[in-house]
């Protein structure tokens, strides 16, 4: 454990950031995961929802600095291209 004062304060920063960006990638990984079942099942009104939650999450997510801006871009490029594959050309 750190014996200085400032470097006592910066691990205790560095626990509240770890905590907060755990709760944020949790969140986003738990909206992401609601459309992959939801892709997996087949059901593709389900799908379509999932996928409009899970984006704004994964943004906000890359907004907060938990994950790279590219990294959020990248997740949802891929959902949105697995959800319209889904869905048939009318």
């Amino acid at each position: 454990m750190a014996n200085h004062t400032s470097a006592i304060k910066r691990h205790r920063q560095s626990q509240v950031r770890r905590m907060r960006n755990r709760i944020n990638k949790s969140k986003m990984n738990t909206a992401v995961r609601r459309v992959e079942e939801a892709l997996v099942a087949g059901a593709e009104d389900v799908a379509q929802e999932a996928l409009k939650t899970a984006i704004p999450i994964i943004q906000k997510t890359a907004g907060k600095g938990t994950i790279h801006k590219k990294t959020a871009s990248r997740k949802i490029s891929r959902l949105t291209g697995r959800v319209n594959r889904m869905m048939p050309i009318a």
